[in-house]
């Protein structure tokens, strides 16, 4: 069996989030899709972002929900093919209304960058060369 990630993400209006995602090429699994969750697609490698209204995650909690906009509980991080195609998602998501929470940081061989969902959600986005890394003391 090929192992899944289903990372689940509370969020507070379905069709903004939607329309923020699809303006970075992100597309939606209709399968599992509705108005209280929807099944995004991060690759065709069994990655997923389950982006669920807050009240449809709460059932799946006894925990409070964490308000993303003041405290941190995960990094997302995506890797990407290209420093170009780091900064090209970061443009997309500054422009469909996400926020930059740090500059780009170059280290050579790894070059990151992310953004901030509508939700607050910290999006990290890399690019790394391991053949080109530094060896291991």
């Amino acid at each position: 069996m090929t192992r899944q990630i289903f990372v689940n993400l509370p969020i507070k209006d379905m069709t903004k989030s939607q329309a923020f995602f699809r303006s970075l090429g992100f597309a939606f699994n209709p399968q599992f899709t509705n108005e209280q969750g929807a099944c995004m697609v991060v690759s065709e490698n069994h990655n997923y972002v389950m982006l669920l209204v807050e009240s449809f995650f709460q059932t799946f909690t006894r925990k409070v929900i964490a308000d993303a906009t003041k405290t941190t509980e995960v990094l997302v991080c995506l890797s990407c093919d290209s420093r170009a195609e780091v900064d090209e998602l970061v443009r997309k998501a500054l422009a469909a209304g996400g926020t930059s929470p740090n500059p780009p940081q170059d280290h050579g061989f790894m070059y990151g960058h992310g953004f901030t969902d509508l939700d607050g959600h910290v999006w990290e986005l890399m690019w790394m060369d391991p053949t080109a890394a530094p060896p291991q003391a």
